[in-house]
């Protein structure tokens, strides 16, 4: 088997509604998937994690460069092709986009292996610890309304995440530390007993995230993400030193390099992978051996299409217990809960992950057929495909 083409596919549509977070507001959803054909018929599916114009330059990685590096190479000798492209692309970045790109393409890959073996992901990696798994709902978006009008909206979002079945919620965070802080309260109010968690997305000094971390710990927040820039690693260090809320991010780093100089500053309480950006299922494998080994859980950090979700769900299975025991500690799959085309039409057969929460006390099934286990609608992709 030799693959002989690799597709990218760039699909966008107007949101019903602008959304925001502390970096920016956007009115268009992206998705970026990866298609490997090979010459035998069997063809694999990625995703890229890259919103916005973002995903036009991976787009032109993925054609451009690293298509013609594997071309004429067997795609179940994964490793050997994840090596060879990084090790080409090194000198011009060992980080960011060219990841990204390289992401797609190996999540696509081990979806042909599991299609040739007739196995799903789980079970190439090593066999499912858990057959489904708890997610949460993720919401309560930035806009451009008043304080007030923001703590009332997330008061009532938070609540309705919780009513549709979620066992926990995260919000944003975003207009200034007095100001988040009242929001937080309004979140902790509509969750109940149920847990919520606070996104910053990067936006605070360090002091500043100590004033709001602080204000979590009362109000009993699960855990503070991405508080700081990530490059801050003893920032991170010294939050987890002087917090009790959970620090928890990772979401921009990428390979095992960069994970291991987290990891070794002991600066989470729990580590947020992104498979779609720090190397794909390849690397995402290491990085999750490296955060055990370090004691360090992991949460998943899940934004995308429903190519995305299904290759979550096969890692989430996968993932060992850490620590084990009667009642171990578990993952969660993070549920973006706004508006996303990509996620809930994309497929012939939708994961349907909101009635799944639904009906089954918060909890979601991992795919079992072949692969990813799901099948993309080609008129639906040629239907929001835009050209470059």
């Amino acid at each position: 088997m030799k693959i002989i083409e690799i597709k990218s596919h760039v699909l966008q549509y107007d949101l019903p509604e602008e959304l925001g977070y502390s970096q920016q507001y956007y009115a268009k959803r992206t998705a970026h998937l990866v298609e490997v054909v090979t010459d035998e018929g069997v063809t694999g599916w990625g995703e890229c994690f890259g919103p916005g114009n973002i995903a036009y330059a991976n787009k032109g990685i993925v054609e451009k460069v690293i298509q013609p590096m594997v071309l004429g190479m067997d795609p179940i000798d994964r490793d050997v092709i994840w090596h060879k492209v990084y090790n080409l692309m090194r000198d011009h970045g060992q980080k960011g986009m060219p990841l990204q790109a390289l992401s797609g393409v190996d999540i696509a890959l081990w979806d042909i292996a599991g299609k040739v073996m007739n196995q799903p992901i789980h079970k190439l990696i090593g066999g499912a610890h858990r057959k489904s798994v708890r997610a949460y709902g993720y919401g309560m978006m930035l806009k451009r309304e008043s304080a007030d009008d923001h703590i009332a909206r997330f008061t009532d979002e938070a609540a309705a995440i919780i009513g549709m079945g979620f066992t926990a919620a995260k919000m944003k965070v975003g207009l200034g530390p007095q100001a988040d802080i009242k929001l937080c309260e309004a979140v902790a109010r509509g969750v109940g007993d149920a847990r919520f968690m606070v996104d910053a997305n990067h936006c605070y000094t360090t002091s500043d995230a100590f004033y709001v971390g602080r204000a979590l710990e009362e109000l009993g927040a699960y855990w503070f993400e991405e508080p700081i820039a990530p490059e801050d690693l003893d920032g991170y260090r010294e939050l987890r030193t002087g917090l009790k809320v959970n620090i928890s991010g990772g979401e921009a780093e990428f390979n095992r390099w960069g994970w291991r100089s987290i990891l070794e500053n002991r600066g989470l309480d729990i580590a947020q992978p992104e498979v779609c950006a720090l190397g794909g299922i390849s690397e995402y494998l290491r990085v999750m051996a490296l955060c055990h080994a370090h004691f360090t859980p992991v949460v998943n950090h899940v934004w995308g299409s429903a190519i995305a979700v299904a290759t979550n769900l096969h890692l989430l299975a996968a993932m060992p217990p850490m620590p084990g025991g009667l009642f171990p500690w578990e993952p969660m799959l993070e549920f973006d809960t706004t508006d996303n085309k990509f996620r809930d039409e994309l497929l012939t057969e939708p994961l349907d992950i909101q009635r799944q929460v639904a009906t089954n006390n918060g909890f979601v099934s991992v795919p079992n057929g072949p692969g990813l286990g799901v099948v993309p609608n080609l008129d639906f992709i040629s239907h929001y495909e835009i050209a470059s």
